[in-house]
């Protein structure tokens, strides 16, 4: 067989990366007063053939390339997926949402789709050293995003937050990797594996492992790293929050499982339990905060915080089954909050003029159709058959059974309960008739535009298939978590080599 070339084992990337200096270029080519919509559907047609390019991969032999760095496999192929149909969805929303008006239009779209190379490289990469350059790849894009509505007070507040708070977190990542470094003496994720074991400091491995977990957890605001989620999330727009809440955890999550089933593997008996703590924590803490909010975006702040928890149950699942279950959860909540704020988006516009429980009274009397999506989005959030999210809860929940963590998962069972009350109290809300104390929200019926509708149309079938046909998306995790796991053997670096 001859060997891929490496390109090839990046090709996803090396499109995104393209497409986002092809936005910049033309921005800056385009009059001032010029409209830079069209940069949008630049940025999506770009994010659409990376996904196609991501597909393609699956044509190729599993490996590695550029000296060991990145790797091409059913599991990186399953994020890449995910990552870049999250983008898109984003874009799409992003198209239709963002005034004609609003500063430094190309600039957003570029932002996006270079986050897009960070998230996707992330997930590919079995090289420490390119894991650090990956996500601050990614987190530099979101840092910026997060502080896009300048004119607003909170947008950089959002901003600020976010990036002092990241920047501790990935001191933390990066200190990790400094000291596992200095006990096995490589970067290289499947040496690690092999020498981790053995290494004659073991001191050094737990504390490394152990500040890199830090540093992974802050990225998909998991208790008790989560204090900049709500206040980044109420300050960011909302077509910002629904990327932020899904594509970059995505590729956290990947990360956090490579780390977890694949670099330490032999260190199980300290970071399940370490993991088991913090879900309890996540699912505990968002669900009693997320019952006090009446900020509909803080609220889904607090909802995320549980999510993550709930997908952190997964990790007490042995082998395969932990790692497939996590992966089908990722996909799952991906499809429902990108659903939900797009949703959120139309209702409360960019400006975010209705921003509180009380102004979605009568939605579904107002806008049938987005009342009608709401409602399906939220049920898939608490958890109801025939959506994405029962088979996400269902399939975390039993791989934490099968591992033994049995009270793991009686307590994500009741904190389910749980976060049906707040979100039922926003569908109910939806479902009255409109009150007179609001009489703006009363009078605004959201227009669904083309791209809009397309996104909220990826993100409904997406939902549902996961809800009532999971199974090629399971197959597909389960491939994936059938790739991740060391070699026993790794010969000397040979560019590009198939892995056994």
């Amino acid at each position: 067989m001859s060997p891929v070339p490496g390109i090839f084992r990046i090709l996803p990337e090396v499109i995104l990366t393209l497409t986002g200096v092809a936005v910049m270029l033309i921005d800056a080519s385009l009059a001032p007063g010029f409209p830079r919509r069209p940069l949008g559907w630049v940025a999506a047609m770009g994010t659409t053939l990376a996904l196609w390019a991501s597909l393609w991969q699956l044509s190729l032999p599993q490996g590695t390339a550029f000296s060991s760095t990145v790797e091409t496999s059913a599991f990186t192929i399953f994020f890449h997926v995910l990552i870049c149909g999250i983008v898109l969805v984003a874009l799409l929303l992003s198209l239709d949402t963002l005034p004609e008006d609003s500063h430094h239009q190309g600039e957003y779209y570029a932002l996006v789709v270079f986050g897009a190379v960070g998230m996707c490289l992330l997930t590919g990469a079995v090289e420490l050293l390119v894991v650090f350059i990956a996500l601050e790849i990614s987190s530099i894009s979101t840092y910026v995003l997060a502080g896009y509505r300048k004119q607003t007070g909170r947008g950089p507040e959002a901003a600020l937050k976010y990036f002092l708070l990241g920047s501790f977190a990935t001191a933390f990542l990066l200190y990790g990797i400094a000291m596992i470094f200095g006990a096995t003496g490589t970067t290289q994720i499947y040496e690690i594996a092999r020498l981790a074991q053995a290494a004659p400091n073991h001191l050094f491995v737990l504390a490394g492992l152990a500040l890199m977990l830090i540093g992974i957890l802050f990225k998909v605001s998991a208790a008790p790293f989560h204090v900049w989620t709500p206040d980044v999330y109420e300050g960011a727009p909302a077509p910002v929050v629904a990327l932020l809440s899904t594509a970059p955890k995505a590729a956290a999550f990947a990360l956090l499982l490579r780390v977890a089933y694949e670099m330490f593997p032999s260190l199980h008996s300290i970071w399940a339990p370490l993991l088991w703590v913090v879900a309890v924590l996540s699912m505990t803490v968002g669900n009693l905060a997320a019952l006090r909010q009446q900020n509909v975006k803080r609220m889904l702040a607090y909802s995320s915080i549980a999510h993550a928890g709930y997908l952190l149950a997964a990790f007490a699942g042995l082998g395969t089954s932990g790692i497939a279950a996590a992966s089908f959860y990722a996909a799952a909540y991906a499809a429902m909050n990108v659903g939900i704020f797009a949703v959120i988006t139309l209702v409360s516009g960019y400006d975010e003029q209705l921003p509180m429980v009380e102004d979605y009274r009568g939605l579904v009397y107002r806008s049938p159709l987005l009342g009608g999506l709401l409602i399906f989005f939220l049920v898939s959030l608490v958890g109801i058959p025939f959506t994405g999210g029962f088979f996400g809860k269902f399939y975390s929940f039993s791989a934490a059974v099968g591992g033994g963590a049995v009270w793991l998962a009686i307590i994500g069972l009741l904190n389910s309960g749980l976060a049906a009350a707040y979100y039922l109290r926003l569908a109910l809300a939806a479902a009255r008739r409109s009150s007179v104390k609001n009489p703006e929200a009363a009078v605004r019926a959201p227009q669904v535009g083309v791209a809009v509708g397309a996104a909220l149309l990826l993100a409904v079938v997406a939902t549902l298939v996961l809800g009532i046909v999971p199974g090629e998306v399971l197959r597909a995790a389960q491939a994936g978590a059938h790739t991740l796991q060391a070699p026993v053997e790794i010969s000397a670096p040979a560019d590009p080599e198939p892995r056994p």
